[in-house]
C-alpha cells in the first residue's frame, strides 16, 4: 500500500477518535499481511470493552470509507492497545489446537461462528500445516470453519 493512502487512513482514524472525545495516539505498522493502524493510550478501554465491539465498528467504518482505494489486495487492521494482536494470537492458537485434535481423532473440528477477519486468520494458520485443511460453511456474515485431517 502506498504511503499517501496509509497516511490518509491514519489521519482519518485519528479524526474519528478525536471526534469521539478519546485521547489515543495513532501509529502505523506495515506487515506483509496488512497495514496495522495501532491506537495507543489510556482511553483505549472505550474501544475494547464488550469484546472489542467499538474497535470492530471502527474497523468497519475504515474499511467502508477506503474500500475503493484499498481494492482487494490491500488490508488495513485497526488495533487498540494490542487487543487485536492478542485476539489474533489466541485464534491462531485455537486453530492449531483444533488441527491437532482433528489429526488425532480423525474427526472434523468446528470453530465458530467467526467473522470474515477471524476466519481468514484460521485459514492462514491451517494453511501452514499440510496435514490438515479448513473450509468455511454457512451462508451468513458469521460462519463456521471446519478443520479436517487430510487423508
Amino acid at each position: 500500500m502506498n504511503e499517501t493512502l496509509t497516511r490518509q487512513i491514519a489521519d482519518f482514524v485519528q479524526n474519528v477518535v478525536n471526534a469521539m472525545g478519546i485521547e489515543l495516539t495513532v501509529k502505523i505498522e506495515d506487515s506483509p499481511e496488512a497495514t496495522r493502524i495501532n491506537l495507543e493510550g489510556e482511553d483505549g478501554g472505550v474501544l475494547i470493552r464488550r469484546g472489542g465491539e467499538g474497535l470492530q465498528a471502527l474497523q468497519h467504518v475504515v474499511a467502508t470509507a477506503f474500500r475503493r482505494q484499498l481494492g482487494d489486495d490491500n488490508r488495513v487492521v485497526v488495533d487498540c492497545n494490542g487487543f487485536r494482536r492478542d485476539k489474533d494470537a489466541e485464534i491462531k492458537q485455537m486453530a492449531r489446537f483444533m488441527a491437532e485434535k482433528a489429526r488425532s481423532s480423525g474427526m472434523p473440528q468446528e470453530m465458530g461462528p467467526l467473522n470474515p477477519y477471524e476466519r481468514r486468520i484460521v485459514h492462514i494458520a491451517i494453511a501452514e500445516d499440510p496435514t490438515v485443511s479448513s473450509e468455511s460453511i454457512g451462508d451468513a456474515f458469521m460462519k463456521t470453519v471446519i478443520i479436517s485431517a487430510r487423508q
